[in-house]
C-alpha cells in the first residue's frame, strides 16, 4: 500500500477514495445547515419584532394584540344542576385594521357603513386616520357582514376571532347569571362573582333547576300582571340543604342586551332588594319565644286593647279584642299578641335569635348583588316591639326564605347557597332552635293555612303550611298606606317539610276578585299554590288524602 493510499490522498486514476468524499458532502450540508438555520434565525427576529411594534410601541391606547388574545380566550360554560347550558361562548368575528396601511379612512368608512348599520363612524374614521398598527374598527360581525366585508378587499382591514357570550334561555336566569362585558369578563351576578373560576376552568355547575325556574317566573309575572305589581320576587329553597333551585326578580331583562336594560329591570329584588316583610316575621318572635321558654304553645297573651307608644298605637287587623293563646295570635296574626310575646323576650334575645337566623347580617351568597339588611340603631324598645310584626327591619327575600327554611326544617341553619355544597359539610351547621320547637312551628303555619289568613294557598293534598305578609312601604319618614310589600311564605309537605316557595310582590293593587285587598293572602298566597301545584309533581312529592 503506498503512502497516498495510506493517508486518504487522491488515487492515481484522479479520483478521491470514498472517506474523502464522505467528508467533502458533509462539510457541504453542514455550510447549507447553517444557512438555512440563519435565514430562519433572520425571519423569526422580523416576526419577534413585529409582535414588539404591535404591542409594546404602538401608540398609547390601542387595544393591540395582547388584548386581542387576551379576548379568545374561551370561558366556561354555566350549568344548572341538571346539566342544562345557561350561559356558553361562541366563536365570533371581528373587525380590526393596521391603521398604517389604511390609505384613504374617509373612503374604507363609507365602503364600511352599509354593511355595518350599528357602526360608529365618527371613531373608526378618527382610529384608522392614526398610525396605529392595531386598532378595533367593529366588533361582533355576522357572517354575512364578514363575508361582504372580505369581498372588498381593502388592505389593512383583519379578522379576529373571539368568543361571545350567549345566554340560551333569554331573560330566565338574568338575575343569576349576570352577563359580561364584550371583553369576556363578568360584569353582574355569576358571571362576575365567579370570574376567575369560569376564565378557563371546569363547567360551573348552579343548584338551579331551569324547569322549577321556568314555573316560578311565569307565576310570578303572572301575578304582577293581575294585581299590577311595580314587580315581584320569588323564591324556591331546598331546606335540608340551603340550595337556591329557583330564583326570580322581574322586572329582568335579556343578558345578551345588558346595555338596553333599565335600572329597574338590572335591579334584584330577590337578592339586593330588603324590604320590611310584616308578619312573615311573627314566624320568627313566635319562634323565639317558644324556644327561650318564654312562653308554652298553651301560653295566653292580652290582645283585648290596642297597644299605644308615644304618638303611634299598635292595632290588630283582625282584632279579636280578648286574651289570645299562641296559636291564636299566629292563626289571627295578631300584631298585639306579637309585641306582647317580644316584650317577653326581651330585646337582647331577640337580636341574638334574629342575627342566628342570618337576618342581621348580608347573606353569603354566590352574587356580588346582596343588599345588606336595614337594623335599627340605637336598637330601643319601640324597635323589639314592631320588628315583633316585622316593620323596622328590612331584610331581603332570599334571607327570609333561609330563615324560615331554619324554622321548619329542626333548627337547623344551612346558609343559602347558588353553588352544590358537600352533604358531608351540612353537619357541621349552626343549630338555632329546637327540634321540638321547629315541630310546633310546623303545626302553627299549617294551622295558618288550614284554618287562618293563608287558605289561599292551600294546594290540595301537599300539606302546605305558611304566613302571611303585609307590609306599607317606606316614605318621607312615614309610612305610605297605598305602596304595600305583599307576600306569602310556605312550606311543604308539613309532615316532613323539603321545599320553602316565598312570593313577594311590590305595589300590587287589588281587584274586583280580592274585594279590593292587596294584602299577602289575597294576592301572594294564591301564586305559590300554584307554584306548588306545578312542583309537586315534578318532583315526584306524592298529593296526600
Amino acid at each position: 500500500m503506498s503512502d497516498i493510499a495510506l493517508f486518504g490522498g487522491a488515487r492515481a486514476d484522479g479520483r478521491l477514495p470514498q472517506s474523502a468524499r464522505m467528508a467533502n458532502a458533509l462539510e457541504t450540508g453542514r455550510t447549507r445547515l447553517l444557512l438555512v438555520a440563519f435565514l430562519f434565525t433572520v425571519g423569526f427576529m422580523v416576526v419577534a419584532g413585529r409582535l414588539i411594534d404591535v404591542t409594546v410601541m404602538q401608540a398609547p391606547g390601542a387595544p393591540g394584540v395582547a388584548l386581542a388574545a387576551e379576548v379568545l380566550g374561551q370561558r366556561a360554560d354555566i350549568l344548572d344542576r341538571n346539566g342544562v347550558i345557561l350561559a356558553t361562548s361562541v366563536p365570533i368575528a371581528s373587525l380590526f385594521a393596521d391603521a398604517s396601511l389604511i390609505g384613504d379612512a374617509d373612503q374604507v368608512v363609507d365602503l364600511l357603513a352599509p354593511i355595518i348599520p350599528d357602526l360608529n363612524q365618527e371613531r373608526a374614521r378618527r382610529l384608522l386616520a392614526t398610525d396605529r398598527r392595531f386598532v378595533w374598527v367593529h366588533r361582533r360581525l355576522t357572517p354575512s357582514q364578514q363575508e361582504r366585508i372580505n369581498r372588498l378587499g381593502i388592505p389593512g382591514l383583519e379578522f379576529g376571532t373571539e368568543q361571545r357570550r350567549i345566554y340560551p334561555l333569554g331573560s330566565l336566569m338574568a338575575h343569576v347569571l349576570g352577563a359580561t362585558d364584550i371583553d369576556g369578563h363578568g360584569i353582574a351576578g355569576i358571571e362576575r362573582s365567579m370570574d376567575d373560576e369560569l376564565l378557563g376552568g371546569a363547567p360551573v355547575r348552579l343548584t338551579i333547576d331551569v324547569r322549577l325556574q321556568e314555573i316560578l317566573r311565569q307565576e310570578l309575572a303572572a301575578a304582577i300582571d293581575e294585581f299590577s305589581a311595580i314587580g315581584g320576587a320569588g323564591v324556591v329553597m331546598d331546606v335540608r340543604s340551603g340550595e337556591l333551585l329557583a330564583l326570580s326578580s322581574l322586572p329582568d331583562y335579556d343578558p345578551d342586551e345588558i346595555a338596553d336594560a333599565d335600572a329597574d329591570a338590572l335591579f334584584n329584588r330577590a337578592t339586593l332588594g330588603i324590604y320590611e316583610m310584616g308578619s312573615t316575621f311573627k314566624i320568627f318572635t313566635t319562634a323565639m319565644a317558644l324556644d327561650s321558654g318564654t312562653t308554652t304553645i298553651a301560653g295566653t297573651f292580652d290582645a283585648t286593647h290596642p297597644i299605644q307608644v308615644g304618638r303611634f298605637t299598635i292595632n290588630d287587623f283582625h282584632a279579636q279584642a280578648r286574651w289570645l293563646t299562641v296559636p291564636e295570635i299566629f292563626r289571627y296574626s295578631s300584631n298585639i299578641g306579637s309585641v306582647r310575646m317580644a316584650l317577653a323576650v326581651g330585646t337582647e334575645r331577640q337580636q341574638a335569635y334574629l342575627r342566628a337566623l342570618g337576618l342581621l347580617d348580608p347573606a353569603p351568597l354566590e352574587l356580588p348583588e346582596v343588599g345588606a339588611p336595614l337594623v335599627p340603631s340605637p336598637w330601643r324598645e319601640i324597635n323589639t316591639m314592631t320588628i315583633s310584626f316585622g316593620h323596622g327591619l328590612a331584610v331581603s327575600p332570599v334571607q327570609l326564605a333561609n330563615a324560615v327554611s331554619t324554622v321548619v326544617n329542626g333548627g337547623i341553619r344551612h346558609p343559602a347557597t347558588l353553588v352544590p355544597r358537600d352533604p358531608a359539610s351540612l353537619a357541621g351547621d349552626e343549630r338555632v332552635i329546637s327540634e321540638a320547637t321547629s315541630d310546633l312551628m310546623r303545626r302553627l303555619l299549617r294551622l295558618v293555612v288550614t284554618d287562618g289568613t293563608g287558605r289561599n294557598a292551600d294546594a290540595e293534598g301537599y300539606l302546605v303550611g305558611g304566613k302571611t305578609g303585609t307590609a306599607e312601604k317606606p316614605s318621607g319618614g312615614g309610612y305610605n298606606t297605598h305602596a304595600l310589600i305583599s307576600s306569602f311564605v310556605a312550606a311543604f309537605p308539613m309532615n316532613d317539610p323539603r321545599y320553602v316557595v316565598f312570593i313577594m310582590l311590590d305595589e300590587p293593587h287589588g281587584t274586583e276578585a280580592t274585594y279590593g285587598y292587596a294584602t299577602g293572602g289575597w294576592v301572594a298566597a294564591p301564586t305559590v299554590r300554584r307554584v306548588i301545584e306545578r312542583m309537586g309533581p315534578l318532583y315526584g312529592i306524592a298529593p296526600v288524602d
